[in-house]
């Protein structure tokens, strides 16, 4: 009996995938370079299933059902494209290589084209959920050659998470690396949240003096309202764990976070499209600062200032906080929304931004309670420029807004830093101004550099140039946007 899809890289996310699709009736090849690993996992997890194993890719390639599907679980960048040239001898067209990786996008677009031009239909999908969605249900965001997805929809759709309503958590995003960029968008977005989730942390337990037990009780009882997500779930897990010696485990870990790239990529990305992606930008700054350890430890002993505590009551604050917390996340995901809008455009994706909520509402590590509010937001109106003009979102952002100034402006004065809060916050302001000081910015530039100018006097693209010293002439450099 020939396999339904096969799969190649036996690492934890490879192996849950496939048990994932056994478990769904699914029959699949497997095949991993080192060959030990595929014995390994076809006499335990795999055993009994209808799963296959083999030692050669060729004879991997023939166990499929025609047109093939091949799902790639390796190591994002060069191994892909040398796995894609080790495979193409043995596939025939209309075949599907599928890369489940966290590949960046401009490589699945281009592997898109290339694969295009031999007859090989290609998807780029993005999977989120860590190795427990893999397992039991993943968020799953196809993109790539649309003539791949009819065939890969309902293997995709059977193993992805449902929402709530049983709708699957997958849905085709777009053609070339489309699936692969809201990926990406979604990493970013996921860098956000866990940074302003660490800022909540430092000002309960620094700010307020919260124990671990008192975090936990916190934590738990945010899960129940507009907070409830499966990031603020696993930290009040977090807060419960004790080390052997029965001390907290956090306080034992070290203040040194780790990045694998994707939260750069979307930085990188968005300042390339001109879009303000402020908090997603700190978030990485934070992981980055952190990584100076030794350098913070010794500036710490030039400003030995002591954290001060706030005078609210616990409780209190607590509930500003959490005020605080939620209308950052808000605004980091109204800039996340924002980004792939501009994106969609410029590549001509046509992203159906209610589809990609409700891809994000089960399965992944970003799920959340109002993802169901970004879905009916783009329903409602698809054009919608910005989650913060539809109206539930600007009816919570006000609700939040007075104690996120009063956090924010008390977390500077107790020395504590919060980069996603305050950046969340300068960006709401910037955004809901009709007027920025960019009029004083505009004259410095045509001053020193005859960069021009826009008046409000007259219609828009229609520049000036003035002659500020009466000595600069009236020559002026030509005007345009980075």
């Amino acid at each position: 009996m020939q396999s339904d899809i096969g799969l190649i890289g036996l690492a934890v996310m490879g192996q849950n995938l496939v048990l994932n699709m056994a478990d769904h009736k699914y029959a699949v090849s497997v095949y991993n370079r080192t060959a030990s690993k595929t014995d390994e996992f076809l006499q335990g997890p795999a055993l009994g299933k209808s799963i296959s194993g083999f030692h050669e890719l060729a004879d991997f390639v023939k166990s499929l059902k025609k047109p093939r599907r091949v799902m790639l679980m390796v190591k994002a960048g060069d191994p892909v494209d040398e796995l894609i040239e080790e495979l193409l001898p043995f596939l025939t067209k209309g075949d599907i290589i599928i890369d489940g990786g966290n590949s960046h996008f401009p490589d699945s677009e281009r592997r898109y084209q290339e694969l295009k031009d031999k007859g090989i239909l290609f998807v780029g999908t993005g999977i989120s959920g860590g190795e427990e969605g893999a397992r039991h249900g993943p968020s799953i965001m196809p993109g790539g050659n649309p003539d791949a997805w009819p065939h890969v929809k309902k293997i995709f759709q059977d193993i992805a998470a449902k929402s709530d309503d049983g709708e699957p958590c997958c849905d085709w995003v777009g053609n070339g690396g489309a699936g692969h960029y809201v990926k990406m968008v979604h990493n970013g977005i996921e860098y956000g949240d866990m940074q302003l989730i660490c800022e909540a942390y430092d000002l309960l337990s620094k700010g307020a003096q919260f124990t671990f037990p008192e975090l936990a009780s916190t934590f738990k009882e945010w899960n129940k309202g507009p907070l409830d997500s499966y990031l603020i779930e696993i930290t009040a897990g977090i807060f419960t764990k004790m080390d052997s010696d029965g001390e907290p485990l956090l306080s034992k870990i070290l203040d040194v976070a780790g990045q694998k790239g994707t939260g750069k990529w979307t930085g990188i990305d968005a300042l390339d499209r001109g879009m303000p992606l402020t908090l997603i930008g700190e978030a990485v700054f934070a992981r980055c600062l952190s990584a100076l350890k030794e350098e913070r430890v010794s500036a710490s002993k030039f400003y030995d200032i002591p954290v001060k505590t706030t005078a609210t009551p616990k409780a209190q604050f607590a509930k500003s906080v959490a005020n605080a917390l939620y209308a950052s996340k808000l605004i980091s995901y109204a800039q996340g929304f924002m980004l792939m809008r501009q994106a969609s455009e410029e590549h001509k994706w046509n992203l159906n931004f209610g589809s990609i909520a409700l891809m994000w509402r089960g399965g992944c590590i970003i799920r959340s309670k109002f993802l169901g509010k970004i879905k009916e937001a783009y329903e409602k109106n698809p054009s919608l420029k910005s989650l913060l003009v539809d109206p539930f979102f600007v009816n919570e952002v006000k609700g939040a807004l007075n104690d996120w100034r009063k956090v924010v402006a008390e977390g500077f004065t107790m020395g504590i830093p919060m980069p996603c809060f305050s950046t969340a916050l300068a960006f709401f302001d910037g955004y809901r101004s009709a007027n920025l000081p960019a009029n004083l910015l505009q004259a410095q530039r045509d001053y020193f550099g005859a960069h021009t100018y826009e008046r409000i006097d007259k219609p828009r693209g229609k520049f000036f140039h003035t002659n500020w010293t009466g000595t600069g002439g009236s020559v002026s450099s030509s005007s345009y946007n980075a």
